[in-house]
C-alpha cells in the first residue's frame, strides 16, 4: 500500500469509527477511542460493529477484551484487513474496499434537490426511506440531529418526498458517507445528489467510505477508487443480526447499504 493510500485509509478507518460512536451514543451507548481501536463494551445498534481498528496490527487479544463476547452478535471492522480472530470464536462476515474520491462536483448533474435533515420530522421520512419497509426505521434517532458532524442528506423528488439520500460524517481531513439508498435506482440514482451536497457542504475534503460488490462497482462509476481491504468479523453464528449480509454497511454487505 503507497503511503498515500495508508493515509487515506487511516482517515476513513478513523471517520468511520467517529460516526459509529455517535450513532452508539444517540442510542445512550457510550464507547471508547484507544491507540488501536475505538470500541464499545456492551452491544452496539443494529448494523454498527462493536469495535473499529485505527491502525495496522492491533492487539487481538486486547481488542477481543474490550468488547462483550458474552452476548450474541459482537462484531469488529477490521479496518486493514490484517487480524485473525478465528481463535476467538470470529468468522468473516464480508471484505469489503474503502473508497476515496477528491474534492470535486459529480461529473453527473444531480436530477433530485436535497437538503440537510434539520428536525425529526424530516429526520423521520429520510429514515423511513432509507428503511424501505424493513422495520428499522427507529434505528436513526432525533439524538442525531445534535452531533454537530454529522449530515443527514435527503434527496426530494418534485413532490418533496424523501426519495435518495446518505449520512455524511465530517471530520479534520475527510467526509465520511455511509447508508447511500435511493428508492428508485440504486446508488447510481443516489451518488450525484449526494455528491453534490457533499461537495456544496465540504468543499475542500476528500471523500470516503466503503463499499463492495455491485455498490463498489456504482461508487467507481461515479469517480471513487479502492484505496484498501478491510474486513467485518461477527462473532459466533449470529447472521440474522446484520441482516444475514453475506458481506455494505459502518458495517456494509453485498446488496445491503444498511450496514455501517
Amino acid at each position: 500500500m503507497t503511503t498515500p493510500k495508508q493515509f487515506l485509509v487511516r482517515a476513513a478507518a478513523r471517520n468511520n469509527a467517529e460516526w459509529c460512536a455517535t450513532m452508539s451514543r444517540s442510542h445512550g451507548l457510550t464507547g471508547e477511542f484507544g491507540a488501536h481501536a475505538w470500541a464499545a463494551p456492551s452491544r452496539t445498534p443494529l448494523y454498527y460493529p462493536d469495535a473499529v481498528t485505527l491502525v495496522p496490527g492491533a492487539d487481538r487479544a486486547a481488542l477481543v477484551s474490550r468488547i462483550d463476547t458474552v452476548a450474541p452478535g459482537a462484531s469488529v471492522k477490521d479496518s486493514f484487513a490484517d487480524l485473525d480472530l478465528t481463535a476467538a470464536g470470529f468468522q468473516v462476515l464480508f471484505d469489503a474496499q474503502w473508497i476515496h474520491r477528491p474534492a470535486s462536483a459529480p461529473a453527473l448533474a444531480p436530477d433530485l434537490s436535497w437538503d440537510v435533515a434539520g428536525d425529526p420530522d424530516t429526520l423521520r421520512a429520510w429514515a423511513l426511506a432509507w428503511d424501505d419497509r424493513d422495520g428499522n426505521a427507529d434505528l436513526f434517532r432525533p439524538e442525531l440531529l445534535d452531533d454537530p458532524a454529522t449530515f443527514v442528506l435527503a434527496g426530494q423528488s418534485a413532490d418533496c418526498r424523501v426519495v435518495a439520500g446518505a449520512v455524511a460524517s465530517c471530520s479534520d481531513q475527510v467526509v465520511g458517507i455511509s447508508n447511500v439508498f435511493a428508492l428508485d435506482g440504486g446508488p447510481d440514482a443516489a451518488w450525484p445528489v449526494v455528491l453534490d451536497a457533499v461537495n456544496r457542504l465540504f468543499p475542500t475534503l476528500p471523500v470516503v467510505g466503503y463499499e463492495q460488490g455491485e455498490d463498489l462497482a456504482a461508487a467507481i462509476r461515479h469517480g471513487f477508487e479502492p484505496v484498501g481491504p478491510l474486513r467485518i468479523w461477527l462473532h459466533g453464528q449470529e447472521p440474522d443480526r446484520l441482516q444475514g449480509c453475506p458481506a455494505p454497511c459502518p458495517l456494509t454487505c453485498p446488496g445491503n447499504s444498511h450496514l455501517r
